[in-house]
């Protein structure tokens, strides 16, 4: 369960805002997202060697 302490007059846009940031960053939606269909392990790991490329690529790109 998320819980999002609110200070006395603050603004409820700003609490919404800061439960949409705990929310997202539980994931919830994601992982609800991937079990809608079955990935093969072999895809899986194909998007994962190459999600890795680009990000190894950006960090080379970066430090130049």
């Amino acid at each position: 369960m998320i819980i999002v302490p609110i200070k006395e007059g603050e603004n409820i846009e700003k609490a919404l805002k800061k439960f949409k940031r705990k929310f997202e960053k539980t994931g919830v939606v994601r992982e609800l997202r991937s079990r809608q269909f079955f990935t093969k392990p072999s895809v899986v790991r194909r998007d994962q060697i190459k999600r890795a490329a680009y990000i190894q690529q950006l960090q080379l790109s970066e430090d130049l």
